[in-house]
């Protein structure tokens, strides 16, 4: 004869493990707002959508980067 299947078992585990994965992102998210408090503002948003360019590390503003002396001039 088959054994009865533990739906309450079952349950709680899928429960422990949607616990697990919430507490693992918002640990993520937790430690991604840290970071983004630490760095000074504007700079965290420069470094992933500007490129190094000759000037330097002149940020996403693109009058300042026109302002700085290059090698050139």
């Amino acid at each position: 004869m088959a054994r009865a299947p533990n739906y309450g078992h079952e349950r709680r585990e899928r429960e422990k493990n949607k616990a697990a994965k919430r507490a693992a992102r918002a640990e993520a998210k937790k430690v991604k707002a840290e970071e983004r408090q630490s760095d000074e503002p504007g700079e965290a948003g420069a470094e992933r959508t500007a490129a190094p360019d000759e000037a330097g590390a002149a940020g996403a503003d693109p009058i300042a980067a026109t302002d700085q002396p290059t090698e050139r001039d």
